[in-house]
């Protein structure tokens, strides 16, 4: 999958997350609930990676649209 490199990939199998069906159907922002819990540092950047990776894009071909959704729910957290 794009932007799922060796260190995320093993972050997300430590989350319960191993195949690219199981982050599909978990969806970027509960796969980043899940990274987070295991490395507070886990950044908004990991969190546009998470969803271009379920769209099949490289993260900066994300619409902005999307990434402004995902900027919201990352705040909403760290407030």
């Amino acid at each position: 999958m794009p932007n799922i490199g060796s260190n995320l990939a093993e972050k997300l199998t430590l989350a319960g997350i191993s195949t690219p069906a199981d982050l599909m159907q978990t969806g970027a922002e509960n796969a980043f609930i899940r990274l987070k819990t295991i490395d507070k540092s886990t950044c908004i950047n990991c969190l546009y990676a998470l969803e271009g990776a379920i769209q099949n894009v490289r993260w900066h071909s994300l619409t902005m649209d999307r990434k402004n959704e995902l900027k919201s729910f990352f705040n909403s957290l760290t407030l």
